[in-house]
């Protein structure tokens, strides 16, 4: 299954601002964060607050759904998904 992740604001600070990458079929959104902190330096440790842990305000999108109501990091992946991942974001 090919896969497109865009980071947005600091995540494209130490990852690809868009990539493409395939994954066998059965992947999770969990399968897919894997690859992507194994592969860029620093991004597991802006995306996460512990193991498994999302930190507080991060949203990651399936095709513009929030996965935390589809079934979170378990969110199966489907072939031609876009998958965007945004950090925490200030306001004022």
């Amino acid at each position: 299954m090919k896969i497109t992740v865009k980071a947005f604001a600091t995540f494209r600070e130490v990852m690809d601002m868009q990539i493409e990458l395939d994954f066998p079929a059965g992947s999770t959104v969990r399968t897919l964060l894997s690859e992507l902190t194994g592969r860029y330096e620093g991004l597991g440790e802006l995306m996460f607050a512990a193991p498994d842990t999302l930190r507080d305000f991060v949203n990651i999108l399936k095709n513009g759904r929030n996965i935390h109501y589809i079934a979170d990091l378990g969110t199966p992946l489907d072939d031609g998904d876009m998958i965007a991942l945004f950090p925490p974001a200030a306001g004022g």
